[in-house]
């Protein structure tokens, strides 16, 4: 597959290491000089220094030989002018804009509600940031925020990362021992440790000050977090510190509505709503009196404080640290970070925060932070997903970005229908996870044998691609 980014930024950098290491062809084009210079040294793949709006630049970048288009500038007009572009010489080309202002993204929602309209300038798919990373907040909301969750569509499954506490029960297992523990269908899929990702094997022993990923039906779920050390409580009483999109989205969210000013807003259509809103109580912490004002007005039941978070003396007096739950939600990463560890340090249960990138999510989880959201990571994931081929329903990364959950259908044509487990195995180590197949989820044992039409979810090291190409004839390029 061959794909040309327009914008060096660190969405579409992250982007292109991932596709790099998966052994597909890219370029990139970035207008700011000394950005292109720094990526040119960085990535194996052609890097021009130009401004991507114009049908020059493209082609200098091969776009006619190109299987997709992604725009990921800072600037959500150049973004959309360019895959106008691309349309009027290469209208087969797949397009992809992101873009931040939800007037635009509704521009792309047809009658039916679907967000897939190819007549606008277009553009095949819009990727909206804000949109992203408060769904993930409201997800992980969803799953009691104890831990990273991820959920599957259409199945009971879902996989949760788990940091495994000195002294719990989990502290010294060996997995071959682990059915003995947890009763139920799970599986123990990845391990990380120390900065390593280690793809376990029933002889792994787990430690205390591990992070683990395991696959599990909800109600295991809930029971293998208690076992590793981690009690759960109803998220009630939540704070929000930060006002801005993504923290009025996930408001809007948990509320169980959009505001009045807001319906028929397209960015409040996106989010799942939660458990009815009289069952909460929001508390919208944010500096900007005006910003405030507006808050008042769309929240009528939420309580929004015109207050600096970081000021000792307000967190006492407006008790704060009595809430099970805090969001830090602001555009500064690093106050995210730190209110989020002061906060759970004053009493607060469980906290979420918004950082920028895998590499402060590490540091987050370190310092104890229940969840991280790395905004980049998510829309890099969500472009992922989109131009993947032959199959694949979605691709998230998880531990340090170098491991890939991937969902795939499998095709009638493809290698792998009615082959057997055993002919399945990659060289750089993977697994298949979860098989959905007729409405009918489980984890697939030795006897196995994929059938077309089967989804299937799989965990594998970044490079495996062209491997599993192979085999489920994901991609003819």
């Amino acid at each position: 597959m061959f794909v040309v980014i327009v914008g060096a930024g660190l969405v579409g950098t992250q982007l292109a290491e991932h596709l790099i290491q998966e052994k597909h062809d890219v370029a990139l084009i970035e207008s700011n000089e000394e950005r292109a210079r720094h990526v040119s040294n960085r990535l194996d793949c052609l890097v021009l220094h130009d401004e991507g709006n114009s049908l020059k630049a493209l082609e200098d970048a091969r776009i006619a030989k190109a299987d997709a288009l992604v725009c990921v500038t800072n600037s959500d007009e150049v973004n959309m002018i360019i895959c106008g572009l691309a349309a009027s010489r290469y209208p087969d080309l797949l397009k992809i804009a992101r873009v931040r202002n939800d007037d635009y993204v509704r521009l792309s929602r047809t009658e039916e509600g679907s967000f897939q309209n190819p007549q606008i300038l277009g553009i095949d798919r819009f990727i909206h940031p804000d949109v992203e990373a408060a769904q993930s907040v409201l997800s992980a909301i969803e799953h009691g925020a104890m831990g990273d969750v991820l959920a599957f569509a259409d199945t009971p499954y879902e996989l949760g990362a788990i940091n495994v506490l000195v002294g719990s029960p989990f502290d010294g297992l060996v997995l071959k021992d682990f059915r003995g523990l947890v009763t139920g269908e799970t599986l123990v899929t990845l391990v990380e440790r120390k900065g390593e990702c280690i793809l376990p094997t029933g002889a792994t022993a787990l430690a205390g000050g591990d992070r683990i990923h395991i696959l599990a039906k909800e109600a295991e779920m809930n029971h293998v977090f208690t076992l590793a050390g981690q009690t759960g409580q109803p998220l009630r009483r939540i704070g929000i510190v930060g006002g801005g999109r993504v923290g009025a989205l996930v408001a809007g969210g948990l509320l169980n509505r959009a505001p009045e000013e807001k319906r028929g807003n397209l960015l409040f259509d996106f989010i799942k709503t939660l458990i009815p809103r009289n069952a909460r109580r929001i508390i919208i912490i944010e500096e900007d009196y005006r910003l405030c004002k507006e808050l008042s007005a769309q929240f009528p039941e939420a309580l929004i404080l015109n207050e600096d978070i970081s000021d000792e003396s307000f967190v006492a007096e407006e008790r704060i640290d009595d809430l099970d739950l805090i969001v830090t939600a602001t555009d500064n990463q690093e106050l995210n970070m730190i209110a989020a560890v002061y906060l759970k340090s004053r009493g607060v249960h469980r906290a979420i925060a918004l950082v920028t990138g895998s590499g402060y999510a590490a540091i987050a989880r370190q310092l104890g932070v229940d969840v991280v959201i790395p905004m980049k990571s998510v829309v890099v994931d969500s472009i992922l997903s989109h131009i993947k081929r032959g199959g694949v329903k979605g691709v998230h990364r998880i531990g340090d970005g170098t491991i890939g959950i991937i969902e795939i259908e499998i095709g009638a044509g493809a290698p792998a229908a009615d082959k057997p487990i055993t002919e399945f195995s990659l060289s750089g180590k993977g697994l298949l996870m979860l098989v959905n197949r007729g409405g009918s989820s489980f984890i697939p044992r030795g006897d196995y044998v994929f059938k077309a039409g089967d989804r299937i979810i799989l965990i594998a090291k970044n490079g495996n691609d062209m491997e599993i190409e192979r085999f489920f004839g994901i991609s003819k390029s």
